[in-house]
């Protein structure tokens, strides 16, 4: 889906940029496509409560990797603006094994969206650009305790006989969000066709909605356990980048 939005804005923009591009030279143009890993800091400690309490070791506080997708092309008939769009995903886990007993809490932040910058035209040779990624995303939180020993038959005569005892569980949590993220980044073109990116954001999210398992309502989530969340990221793009 992320993909799909990158292109389509790349697509959109594309027919007003480049027949006009050499009327443009005065301001930064061209765009392109690259990898953005990132490393996102969200608040997981009502996490690490329940963690604890269980005996079960907690959730790095310090944050995650994760991986994406980023693109953006310069709009001619707007100097300095430039539209793209983004999408990435990342996890953290805590796992335990006691008397031969498996257990996990896997965490997931995933989201996407367009982008919208602005290069500060008093930077030359470079662009320095404000802007926001408007979209979506969702926090997944998955629970699993086992015994490792699982077969075809065996799964469906416990699905379908609520007196078999069973060491298995399976729990997930879904949040499901709208997200507006103000960002700063720094580009730098090593060449006219490479370009490598630094740059910060905070992802601040709304009219979210918590489900559990096949999408039932749940209730009792703590309030400080959202998406919102700081990341640095960093880039590489390869495209057409004038600044």
């Amino acid at each position: 889906m992320y993909k799909i939005i990158i292109f389509a804005a790349l697509f959109l923009a594309s027919t007003s940029v480049y027949g006009q591009a050499g009327q443009f030279f005065d301001a930064p143009f061209g765009g392109g496509i690259g990898y953005v890993p990132a490393w996102y800091i969200p608040n997981v400690d009502p996490i690490n409560t329940q963690l604890t309490q269980i005996g079960m070791p907690e959730l790095s506080t310090s944050g995650f990797y994760s991986s994406g997708i980023a693109g953006f092309l310069y709009i001619g008939f707007v100097k300095n603006l430039r539209i793209g769009g983004m999408g990435f995903g990342g996890c953290l886990s805590s796992s335990q094994t006691v008397d031969n007993i498996n257990r996990e809490a896997v965490y997931t932040l995933s989201g996407g969206g367009v982008t919208i910058e602005y290069t500060l035209p008093f930077i030359k040779n470079m662009g320095l650009s404000v802007g926001a990624i408007i979209g979506a995303g969702s926090m997944n939180l998955e629970l699993y305790r086992n015994t490792g020993d699982f077969s075809w038959g065996g799964m469906w005569e416990e699905l379908s006989d609520p007196n078999i005892s069973s060491e298995s569980y399976y729990g997930k949590l879904r949040n499901h969000y709208w997200m507006v993220t103000p960002t700063l980044n720094f580009d730098y073109p090593v060449y006219r066709f490479v370009l490598l990116r630094l740059g910060v954001g905070y992802q601040l999210t709304f009219a979210d909605e918590w489900t559990a398992d096949n999408d039932q309502p749940v209730s009792g989530i703590p309030s400080d356990l959202n998406g919102n969340a700081f990341f640095i990221q960093s880039g590489i793009f390869v495209g057409f980048f004038s600044f």
